[in-house]
């Protein structure tokens, strides 16, 4: 094993965690045959083999059961040392470490780009991440904040509210219900309703905004990507539940409409979110530090004011 590389172990890692070769290459960015080669590569210099496959489904043999312990062990230590260093270098020349759920992903580069133009030699790691990845990536020390809507419960962290967090009923703009003033949710339970998958943040949210109500929706399609309901919902294929943060662009140009009614908009926040025992590097301090004096209002700003036509609940 003395010529085995920390690369081979990241990338054995992340194959043995997700037990998937394509997801892992997802994972990485890398080729799925350049995930395999670093695995066979670990798997020569283990003289073992470290995966079986049974049926379609991929597993640990016992020498990777071992092998995933120790290799952790390993990366752990690494990033203990390279956090270690970093706190020598204070915020410039450090490295924001940063995940955040996949409705962040309308905003969050600006404010990353904003906190860089304050703090020169920054450098940045960003990911975006469904919440059960963002989940992951706190459990497993793999993010030192992690930007959320709904923080854990059954974990041990720091959560931070830093910024309101609407979430809004839209429909096509030629909808019978756009314009109407007070809609009853009893009259919107007749809509096909298109949503998030379950176990996102954005279907968690639709759970808390409707609550008893929720079972009377006409659910008629889930899907993953926000992107793909927007454009369904333009298409007039139906209403959502959607972050009124991720349809900012389709308001301004008037290809979405929010609809009035009962009870909605849902007010959430936005939290950033570590974990206790964490020992933040400078320069993740002076991102949560930024996040909780500016987020709020760089975030309205780069929305371009569209919060301001979503209005509380009477």
């Amino acid at each position: 094993m003395k010529n085995a590389t920390l690369r081979q172990l990241k990338v054995f890692e992340s194959v043995a965690r997700n037990l998937s070769f394509s997801r892992a290459a997802e994972e990485l960015h890398l080729t799925q045959p350049a995930v395999s080669t670093q695995v066979k590569k670990l798997e020569d210099h283990a003289g073992l083999p470290l995966f079986e496959q049974l049926g379609k489904k991929i597993h640990l043999t016992p020498a990777g059961v071992e092998m995933l312990h120790s290799g952790r062990a390993i990366i752990q230590q690494f990033k203990e040392l390279e956090e270690a260093m970093t706190q020598f270098k204070g915020v410039s020349g450090g490295k924001l470490n940063v995940a955040v759920i996949s409705a962040g992903d309308y905003f969050f580069p600006r404010l990353l780009v904003e906190f860089a133009s304050r703090h020169s030699g920054v450098t940045l790691d960003f990911n975006v991440w469904n919440r059960e990845e963002l989940l992951e990536q706190l459990a497993g020390n793999l993010t030192d904040l992690a930007i959320m809507v709904r923080p854990p419960l059954d974990m041990d962290t720091v959560n931070e509210a830093f910024a309101p967090h609407p979430y809004v009923i839209v429909a096509a703009p030629g909808h019978p219900l756009a314009g109407r003033k007070r809609v009853p949710v009893s009259r919107l339970a007749r809509e096909p309703f298109i949503v998030r998958e379950k176990g996102s943040d954005t279907w968690n949210s639709m759970q808390e905004g409707f609550g008893r109500h929720l079972a009377e929706l006409n659910i008629a399609m889930e899907i993953k990507s926000t992107e793909t309901i927007k454009q369904a919902v333009m298409a007039g294929m139906g209403v959502s539940f959607l972050s009124a943060h991720t349809i900012s662009r389709e308001l301004r140009a008037g290809s979405l409409a929010v609809l009035d009614v009962q009870g909605f908009p849902l007010m959430l926040h936005w939290y950033v979110v570590h974990r206790k025992a964490k020992r933040l590097p400078p320069v993740a301090q002076a991102f949560r530090s930024f996040l909780m004096n500016d987020g709020a209002a760089l975030i309205e700003q780069t929305m371009g004011g569209a919060a301001q036509r979503v209005k509380p609940p009477k």
